[in-house]
């Protein structure tokens, strides 16, 4: 699909839930956010396999009632081979599944310092923050 700018920024609203997930080979990471950046819990961990993935969605259901977002979207990168049962599973199950460019990723961890400090614990914030020029899988 081919969006322009301002089409992919309109898709997130302030009732949208950002979910950034960290993909590696046994366990993912994920985050969740609203549109301004502000999180919401701590990170999750959770296998790649399908009890994992419905831990996520779990917390995800559970998120978007204590927060009243109406809306999800998933942001990963496209990391190996290891995204791509996570990546089936959500659009099977109806969600919006985003893959993040990993230099973007990697250029605003370098941009996001404060005072010789990192201000986020893993790649899943570079992941939340870098939605906005996006992939729509």
């Amino acid at each position: 699909m081919n969006y322009t700018q301002n089409q992919k920024i309109s898709q997130i609203t302030p009732s949208t839930l950002i979910v950034g997930i960290d993909v590696a080979k046994e366990k993912h990471v994920a985050r969740f956010q609203d549109d301004r950046g502000l999180e919401f819990g701590k990170r999750l961990f959770f296998e790649n396999r399908i009890h994992g993935f419905q831990t996520l969605l779990d917390c995800v259901n559970r998120h978007q009632k204590d927060h009243h977002k109406d809306h999800v979207m998933f942001g990963m990168e496209p990391t190996g081979h290891y995204w791509l049962n996570l990546a089936y599973f959500l659009k099977a199950k109806g969600y919006d599944v985003v893959l993040v460019n990993p230099m973007h990723v990697k250029n605003l961890k370098k941009i996001k310092v404060y005072r010789g400090r990192k201000l986020f614990k893993s790649k899943t914030y570079g992941h939340n923050q870098s939605l906005k020029p996006y992939v729509l899988l």
